[in-house]
Order: structure tokens, then sequence, then C-alpha cells
């Protein structure tokens, strides 16, 4: 069963981490997913996530909060977006005060790309400052990778994230409402362009990617595929996570405090 700090008393905290100083926080948004998706979506599925990876891995499950960086969606009712720094100090604070409880090494479960900038600079800074191993599993791509052969895609209020709803409470849904979004000329290339790893550009609203604000096929999920979403993303992502601490292992971390 997982260890989620709010449902512990402080004796039980303290006794998790002595047998296992690792910590698992997930990552999503509030942000409009079209007229049938929850605005939860991206919390939900990264919290469903990295519970199970916790779980896997006998660590402390540390919720962050549902909010997170999208500005890419400020305007659409039921998106509340944090700025770049105050997501940042609050995560700063958060793992700062894991770090000094005594957890030494951070998992984050990222469902929003949003996030992942801040999610990287606070890691880097914090490893860098104290030592600890922080990972960072962008959930959202492993699930992508994981079923693209299935033809599911990542895309905003598509298939996949419809499947995490699925998987998280099919009572939330509401594809009836789903319809056909329309597109603007050349949105499909601008959403290839920024997700690219190599040449990429920014989009700053979502409209320019789409004018309803969501885009892809609901009906790709399925309550078979639901069944089986945890175990097949969370089983990824901790094999993922295995392979980086042992790398940081063999290379023997490094502790600047002091330095």
């Amino acid at each position: 069963m997982t260890s989620a700090i709010h449902d512990l008393t402080s004796p039980d905290v303290a006794r998790v981490i002595e047998r296992n100083p690792v910590a698992v926080l997930p990552f999503g948004s509030v942000e409009q997913h079209g007229p049938h998706l929850p605005c939860g979506t991206d919390t939900f599925a990264a919290e469903l996530i990295a519970e199970a990876v916790a779980d896997r891995l006998d660590a402390l499950f540390v919720p962050f909060g549902p909010y997170g960086v999208t500005p890419i969606h400020a305007g659409h009712p039921g998106t509340i977006s944090l700025s770049r720094g105050t997501f940042e100090l609050l995560l700063r604070d958060v793992c700062e005060e894991l770090i000094r409880l005594g957890v030494r090494a951070l998992v984050f479960v990222n469902w929003h790309e949003g996030n992942t900038a801040s999610l990287n600079a606070v890691a880097t800074d914090l490893q860098r400052e104290h030592g600890a191993t922080f990972v960072v599993a962008q959930a959202c791509y492993v699930a992508q990778r994981r079923y693209a052969a299935e033809g599911g895609e990542l895309t905003h209020g598509g298939g996949i994230e419809t499947l995490a709803v699925m998987a998280y409470d099919p009572a939330l849904l509401r594809l009836e409402r789903a319809g056909r979004p329309s597109r603007p000329p050349g949105a499909e290339a601008m959403d290839e362009m920024r997700r690219s790893h190599e040449v990429y550009g920014f989009v700053t609203d979502v409209t320019e990617l789409v004018e309803d604000g969501w885009y892809g096929d609901p009906g790709w999920a399925t309550p078979e595929r639901a069944e089986a979403f945890v175990d097949t993303v969370a089983g990824e992502v901790v094999r993922g996570v295995e392979r980086v601490t042992r790398a940081r292992e063999r290379g023997g971390p490094t502790d600047n405090r002091g330095g």
C-alpha cells in the first residue's frame, strides 16, 4: 500500500524515510481540456501514475498540489496557471523540506509539458547544492511511446488523456460532448515543430494549434486499455528510474555542500 505523506503520522513518515529515503512527487495542471475532459486531467494522470510508482519503489508519496505552469491555456474557463517563479519557489521549498527530513532521492512524475523547464531547473540546482539524486519522469511521453504502436496519440484532450481519466474515474468523462474540433491551417506542422528536440519554436496560445482548445480522438480510449493503463505506464517509469539511480550510484553522487 502506498505511503502517502498526508495519510501518515509523523513517526510513520520518519520510518518510511528511514526504510527507503525516496520520495515521489506528481506534477500536472488545472486547465481546460475541451468539453469532454475535466480540468484536472493532467493532475489526475500524474497522481495516478506517481502513486503506483511510489508503491513499486516502496517510497514516500508526496502530492505537490494540482496547479502547474500553463499560460498557453490562459483565458479559457477552468484554467489556473502559476507563474514559473511561484512554481519554482514552492517546489524548491517542498524539496528542501524533504531533504531535511532525510530523503536522498526525489522522483518527479510529470504529465504537463509546461512544467518541464521549471522541474529541470529546480532539480539540477538542488542536486548540485544538496547532493541528493533527482529523477524526472515525463509520464506523458512514456505513455505516448508505449501506445504509439496501438494508434494512441498524445494530443491535448485526445485518446491517451481520455484513457488516463477513464483509468482515474470514468464518471468524470463527458464523451458525448466531444464533437470534432476544428484546427487552423498549419496547426499540425506547428505542433510537430514545438515538440522537436532539435530545431523548435514556441506556441503561446493553444488556439494556434486548435480553435476549440483540444484535438485528437477520445474514442481511441477503451475500458480494456484503461484497466491496464497504470500498470503499463508506471512499470515503464519505474524501470527508467532504476536505470537512472543505478547510473548515479556507479558514478557516485556529487555533494557540493560547503564547496
